[in-house]
């Protein structure tokens, strides 16, 4: 492989494992950061599936799927801890 691409290969791989951390651990503390709402939404929804009539519950679909009320805390701490890892390693070998 040339010298010149083989260095440009090199750099966009240490780029895209920055950016792959920093998407890991933006995407879990925006997560975290909605982790209420979504308790509230979910709340809300499962009041309208119990109602009798309610156009939400339908015979086509008797088992609705399962959303979760939020996002798991030890979970998404966990996922953020990585991401942010694979972010400084990402950004210490291209930098460093």
């Amino acid at each position: 492989m040339h010298p010149v691409l083989g260095s440009f290969v090199d750099d966009v791989l240490r780029e895209l494992i920055a950016a792959l951390g920093a998407a890991l651990f933006f995407a879990n503390a925006w997560a975290l950061v909605k982790r209420r709402s979504d308790a509230d939404r979910i709340s809300a929804r499962t009041v309208e599936r119990s109602r009798p009539g309610s156009p939400v519950r339908s015979v086509a679909r008797p088992a609705p799927k399962r959303e979760l009320a939020q996002a798991p805390l030890i979970r998404t701490v966990l996922y953020m801890v990585i991401g942010f890892v694979v972010m400084v390693a990402g950004l210490a070998a291209r930098f460093g």
